[in-house]
């Protein structure tokens, strides 16, 4: 069954609003950017619904749109977890991660895809000054580890 972007994207949008996420926002990067053509943002108010929102949309899309993700990102931390569908990439954020990074000012210009959904987003995120840690990766690299991991073709000094 073929589908198209945005109705994987609506779909992953509802699936998002029945396991109770909030502030949903489906965003239209068709004419902005040659990665996807559409967001998905949403917030899940802890880790445990983050995660089970995350199992909601990845079940949904699976079972009415016949496509499985291509990958899913953050689920170790559930701050930020990211499935990535190729056309379509889902963000679900807690809280304070989606204020301080806030995905939909950053791609401002992109239109915003009407939703009929109780969870729809319909104000702006304030914005969060997070402690410098919260974010901190899960690993250290120093430049040391990226130039010594190139291949021999690569020259770094160029």
């Amino acid at each position: 069954m073929a589908v198209t972007s945005l109705e994987l994207a609506k779909t992953a949008a509802i699936a998002a609003d029945q396991k109770k996420a909030e502030d949903i926002l489906v965003l239209d990067l068709t004419g902005l950017s040659d990665v996807c053509d559409y967001f998905v943002i949403c917030t899940g108010g802890n880790a445990r619904l983050a995660d089970a929102i995350v199992d909601e949309v990845r079940e949904k899309v699976t079972a009415n749109c016949g496509v499985r993700p291509i990958s899913t990102e953050g689920r170790d931390g559930l701050n930020w977890i990211l499935i990535d569908y190729g056309s379509v990439v889902v963000h679900v954020f807690q809280p304070e991660v989606r204020s301080y990074y806030r995905l939909e000012r950053l791609w401002a210009d992109a239109p915003r895809i009407e939703l009929d959904i109780e969870g729809a987003m319909t104000s702006e995120i304030p914005c969060a000054d997070l402690p410098e840690d919260a974010l901190a990766p899960a690993f250290e690299l120093s430049e040391d580890d990226l130039v010594d991991n190139l291949p021999e073709s690569v020259d770094p000094t160029e």
